[in-house]
């Protein structure tokens, strides 16, 4: 079995080989490359077809062979006869050109081994179609063997026949003569052509005149290839040696019944006595009924047997035949239209391929691919068609699959993608892409997105039409999955960022946020924090759409998984512009709300988030102490979290307490020589502990100032002693001089701002009188850029019944300072005086540049004011650690006297050396500007 097999495949290898070698030598190759042999036809299937291109213009052909092998076994004069019919048949089509005859491309061409001419490109013949594969290569093509007509194929096939039947007997005067399946081609495209004109016999009469058509009598002597097939051919051909053109239509109504019934004919004719096998038909054929015919379609039944009826006066003729009920099917009737498409103007056009859409899903998708879509792609070429003609090939790419698409469909698009005259028709084109974007993307390969597909996008955002813009922009979110991220980062979102910042639409405005925020999730987080939400503060416009718009941008990337703000963003950059956009009178109860929701989530996330930062922070440094690690590194860590206030408490009570005692002083030195054994200093610490040293020094060095005491006569003779008093001491002093007794103990400095002020803070040891009577003893002093206090450390921060004394605090120059001569607190057990209501006027009055001085003995007869109070240690309280000292007066520099922070109010103040007092003149105006 095997080796019959390997023989036959070598047979017929050897019998390709021996056809392409015959053709090589044939003049038709000169001009066209010839390639595999796919078909045949022609009277007894004789004629060889292979595909084949044109060398000059690479066009696609047909090339029909007759290999004159077939023919050896015959007489030379026989050989002469056949040679002579298919050469008359080839050059009778030749010159005839009609659009249902085959169109032949280049005339016959002998050589000695072959005749061969060519055509338009040609599918296969009817009768390959039907099953006969004769003179077919051994496998036969798929493309043949499973091929199937549909019904609209063959009712617009035979309708095709008809109408060349009705050319050639109406205009040409011919008769075929041979009208069978053979001789009907199916060209690419699968329209149903006529060649085989071996046996046409053309009128005698005068084109005028009633035309007659001679007839040869039949010889059965002769080859088969020089007599007609005569399964198909008419009873009067030999019963009555005559023809004409009911002839023809007889052979129409077997090639009907042939095609529906599997090629079968109606009768079988016995070849070697023809003339009795015609004589049985004749009167079979008088005697057909339906039964005989009951695979055709009902509607064509009837008219098939007029067709064979014997007597030809009662076939119909071929243009009745065009116009039978049976082929005005709406697909029949399409693909005729198309046929004649070149005959309509536009507007003829227009209509009907609006119309189109309704029909294509009627029809076969072979049908469409092979006879409408080339109708329609060739529409390309005129632009004012392109619009009605795209969204017809576009329907039809939805059913191809991608293969097919590309090799069919893709091609003729390219020029259409790039279209933009006329105007109208060029938007026109781009609203009906954007709608079968999904269907490009899909089915475009990505080369072709790149070059062809996404800038005809671009293109629309960038359109001067809204519509376009407004369509693009609901249809990019549809696709955006689709697109490469480099060119939707570089190229798409850039152009829809434009759209929203120039156009002057607020549709575009706000469909372009909605698309924005439809794609967030095809993006890169980080490009969406740098890139998106700063572009949303450029958005200049207010209205309550796009703010909305703004707000879901916000929130998608907020909540997205993906995407996420970091609280730094949060924090810096979108709550600052959210919340001054919640509040604009554009917005209503709703979206105010809905603002207002967005940002408590927020705000809501981001103490969650830092609140967990600094509760892990603090775990790690309470570990790090712990471990006593880095004491030094801790105790700078540690000055670092704590507020200013204890900052600067820590300050000066390391390093001020021992500038105002001189016992301290050295235990002062001795810290700093072992911080500076521990650490290194830098420049700026060198500088200023060598300060700290001489300012020290300088103290040690001065005499201690001793306080006066004086009984005042008069309340403004008083102040006016011991205000002199207190300038003459001031007078020849250029810097702080304090001096301390020994047993005083060190305090702590207060955090006061530095202007023109004196205050004296008394302790009264007369209930009745309350006035001052012992002097100061302070050793307390404030080294400021502006002022020195003396200060009695052995006393409570107001004083206490058991260690009387006077705090003097002098502020800026003396000459122009008013008096505090009782504001003070009263001691445990002290009666009170006459009560009064209070009255904060008379604070604000005081300081006046108008007010003439009070004695402390006035102001001792008033309430202490409340805000005062608040600073009253409790009774029956040790004195106050230098700490509280400090931070209280703080709060009275700062509460008090209702002055705001002050800019030179800073620890590095109080670490430089004291400087020259300033003039009183400039020290009045400090008053003046501060309490006037």
């Amino acid at each position: 079995m095997e080796s019959m097999l390997n023989k036959l495949k070598s047979t017929v290898t050897k019998v390709t080989a021996d056809v392409t070698s015959a053709v090589m030598g044939n003049p038709v190759t000169r001009e066209f490359d010839v390639g595999r042999h796919i078909a045949s036809g022609g009277n007894g299937l004789a004629w060889k077809i292979f595909n084949g291109t044109k060398k000059s213009t690479k066009q696609e052909v047909a090339v029909f062979v007759f290999d004159k092998k077939l023919i050896d076994k015959y007489q030379k004069f026989e050989k002469d006869q056949i040679i002579d019919s298919l050469k008359r048949g080839v050059q009778q089509l030749t010159r005839l050109r009609h659009p249902r005859l085959l169109t032949v491309q280049h005339p016959l061409e002998e050589s000695r081994d072959c005749l061969a001419f060519c055509t338009e490109p040609v599918f296969a013949s009817l009768a390959n179609v039907l099953g006969n594969w004769e003179n077919l290569p051994s496998s036969v093509s798929p493309d043949i063997k499973d091929y199937k007509l549909y019904d609209v194929e063959t009712k617009y096939g035979l309708l095709q026949v008809s109408e060349g039947l009705s050319f050639l007997h109406s205009s040409v005067k011919m008769v075929h003569g041979n009208i069978t399946p053979e001789n009907i081609i199916l060209n690419k495209s699968g329209v149903w052509k006529i060649m085989g004109f071996d046996f046409c016999v053309s009128s005698t009469n005068p084109s005028e005149q009633e035309p007659k058509f001679p007839c040869k009598e039949w010889d059965p002597n002769l080859p088969s290839l020089c007599l007609p097939n005569p399964e198909y051919l008419a009873p009067e051909y030999i019963l009555s040696v005559s023809c004409e053109t009911a002839s023809d239509m007889y052979s129409l109504g077997t090639v009907i019944y042939a095609v529906f019934n599997k090629g079968k004919p109606v009768f079988e004719i016995n070849k070697q006595d023809i003339y009795k096998s015609f004589s049985r038909q004749l009167d079979q054929l008088s005697r057909l009924g339906s039964s005989s015919l009951t695979n055709i379609p009902e509607e064509v039944r009837e008219h098939v047997k007029l067709l064979l009826n014997v007597t030809p006066a009662v076939r119909p003729d071929a243009d009745q035949m065009t116009k039978i009920p049976f082929f005005d099917d709406v697909g029949a009737v399409t693909l005729q239209y198309f046929d004649t498409l070149f005959q309509r103007d536009n507007l003829q056009k227009s209509q009907f391929f609006k119309g189109l859409p309704k029909v294509l899903p009627k029809l076969p998708k072979r049908v469409i691919v092979q006879r409408i879509l080339p109708c329609l792609t060739s529409e390309f070429v005129n632009p004012d068609m392109v619009p009605f003609v795209l969204p017809n090939v576009l329907l039809i790419a939805e059913e191809c699959t991608k293969e097919e698409y590309i090799k069919l469909i893709l091609p003729d698009l390219g020029p259409v993608f790039k279209q933009q005259e006329p105007i109208q028709a060029s938007n026109m084109i781009l609203l009906i892409f954007l709608q079968k974007m999904d269907l490009l993307l899909t089915k475009t390969p990505p080369d072709e997105i790149k070059n062809s597909v996404l800038p005809m996008v671009y293109r629309a955002l960038e359109a001067p039409s809204i519509q376009i813009q407004e369509l693009c922009l609901n249809i990019i979110p549809t696709f955006a999955n689709l697109i490469d991220y480099p060119s939707m980062k570089n190229a798409l979102i850039p152009r829809i960022k434009n759209a929203c910042l120039q156009t002057s639409s607020l549709a575009v405005r706000v469909n372009s946020l909605v698309c924005l925020g439809k794609i967030l999730e095809y993006l890169d987080k980080w490009f969406v924090l740098d890139d998106i939400l700063p572009f949303l503060q450029q958005i200049p416009s207010k209205e309550p759409a796009v703010l909305m718009g703004i707000l879901g941008i916000y929130k998608c990337t907020f909540t997205h998984k993906k995407l996420g703000i970091t609280k730094e963003q949060l924090a810096g950059k979108v709550l600052p512009h959210l919340i001054p956009l919640s509040i604009e009178n554009n917005l209503n109860l709703n979206q105010f709300n809905s603002f207002i929701a967005v940002i408590k989530e927020m705000l809501n996330r981001l103490e969650c988030e830092h609140k967990t930062k600094l509760e892990q922070l603090h775990v790690m440094q309470e570990q790090q102490k712990s471990l006593d690690i880095g004491n030094q590194m801790n105790a700078s860590e540690e000055m670092k979290v704590t507020n200013v206030g204890s900052q600067i408490e820590k300050v000066f009570n390391n390093i001020g307490a021992d500038l105002l005692t001189g016992g301290e002083s050295e235990n002062k030195e001795d810290v700093l020589q072992n911080k500076h054994k521990k650490a290194s200093l830098t420049l700026e610490e060198k500088q200023k502990l060598a300060k700290e040293q001489e300012q020290a020094q300088k103290l040690k060095s001065q005499q201690p100032l001793k306080p006066q005491v004086h009984t005042p006569v008069a309340p403004v003779k008083q102040t006016k002693d011991l205000t002199d008093t207190l300038m003459d001491n001031m007078s020849s002093l250029t810097s702080l001089s304090v001096s301390t007794p020994k047993s005083s103990t060190s305090s702590t400095f207060t955090a006061v701002p530095s202007m023109g002020l004196g205050m004296i803070y008394s302790t009264p040891i007369d209930n009745t009188k309350r006035n001052l009577t012992n002097g100061l003893n302070a050793n307390m002093g404030f080294q400021t850029s502006g002022f020195n206090l003396p200060v009695n450390t052995n006393q409570n921060f107001f004083g206490s019944p058991s260690t009387p004394g006077v705090t003097t605090m002098t502020l800026g120059t003396p000459s122009t300072l008013p008096n505090f001569n009782a504001v003070g607190v009263r001691s445990a057990g002290a009666k009170q005086t006459q009560q009064r209501p209070t009255d904060m006027s008379a604070l604000n009055n005081l300081f006046g540049p108008q007010k003439p001085k009070v004695s402390m003995n006035q102001l001792s007869q008033q309430k202490p004011n409340q805000w005062l109070n608040q600073f009253t240690p409790p009774q029956g309280s040790p004195g106050m650690g230098s700490s509280v000292m400090g931070t209280q007066m703080n709060m009275i520099g700062q509460s008090a006297f209702g002055v705001q922070a002050n800019p030179f109010f800073n620890p590095q103040n109080f670490a430089q050396p004291p400087t020259t007092m300033t003039n009183s003149s400039s020290a009045s105006n400090d008053l003046k500007d501060l309490f006037g």
